[in-house]
């Protein structure tokens, strides 16, 4: 009986190990969407992308859309408050705030503030905030919408930004060395990792990053490090996206999804 015991716990163990080790994606649903770049979807079941430097919304066929080709290209959108969703345009130094139509409600312009601010990172932070990482002093800062006023926080990062996200507590970064950081809102910065390699990468948040190198999809156990490939997907792609075990994959076709289940 002890024999048999020990057996069915080692099964058990041994089939937990191997399916986190090696997750099979479950195809989903599949939608074509002739873009450029996909952003995303909300929690309202919206999706977001971008064609001809021209930002789209859709839901149940309904298309919104926002265009300011004088700003020229959208370097980063943030759809994660999808009640005020942020457009990037780097080269004018500006911020753009659309509310859910996709019509305007505000514009910063961070050439005309008083504390000399070049961005190369910005994301919707908490409390009227946005995420500010400023060239010039390579420092994080918070940019209240509302006040307009701007905050440094922390100390001046050592190596520069390679790749980020941010939610509304945690800016995200990976440095040119591949080292895994976040900073919360009052400037305290941990290390949390160091990522593998990688051609192209999603950060999901502190615990999981997804990364594709050469034609081949990985999950990366950050708290483990533990680098995981993830069978049955496409191997050609132009981006991906992975929240609560949802896996979006961005084709020339359109868009694939992909359950991919974790213990």
């Amino acid at each position: 009986m002890k024999k048999l015991t020990s057996l069915i716990l080692f099964l058990f163990t041994f089939l937990a190990y191997s399916q986190y080790t090696n997750p099979v994606a479950s195809r989903m649903s599949s939608q074509f969407i002739e873009a450029d770049e996909y952003v995303g979807d909300d929690s309202f079941g919206c999706q977001y992308f971008i064609k001809n430097n021209v930002f789209f919304k859709i839901k149940n066929k309904e298309f919104l859309q926002y265009k300011n080709l004088s700003l020229g290209k959208i370097t980063r959108a943030d759809i994660q408050n999808p009640l005020r969703i942020i457009l990037y345009y780097e080269n004018f130094n500006t911020v753009i705030s659309l509310d859910n139509q996709l019509s305007e409600v505000q514009k910063i312009n961070f050439s005309e503030k008083p504390e000399g601010l070049i961005p190369t990172a910005i994301g919707i932070s908490s409390q009227n905030n946005l995420w500010v990482f400023n060239s010039l002093n390579q420092q994080l800062g918070l940019y209240n919408f509302v006040t307009n006023n701007y905050q440094t926080i922390g100390l001046p990062f050592e190596k520069n930004i390679k790749n980020y996200t941010s939610d509304f507590n945690y800016f995200y970064w990976i440095d040119e060395s591949n080292q895994f950081y976040h900073s919360d809102i009052f400037g305290k910065k941990k290390l949390l990792g160091k990522i593998p390699d990688y051609d192209l990468v999603f950060i999901a948040d502190e615990k999981i990053i997804l990364f594709q190198k050469g034609e081949m999809l990985y999950l990366f156990d950050v708290e483990k490090s533990k680098t995981i490939p993830i069978n049955n997907v496409e191997k050609s792609f132009k981006s991906f996206h992975y929240k609560n075990q949802n896996l979006a994959i961005f084709t020339n076709e359109g868009i694939t999804n992909y359950k991919i289940n974790l213990p």
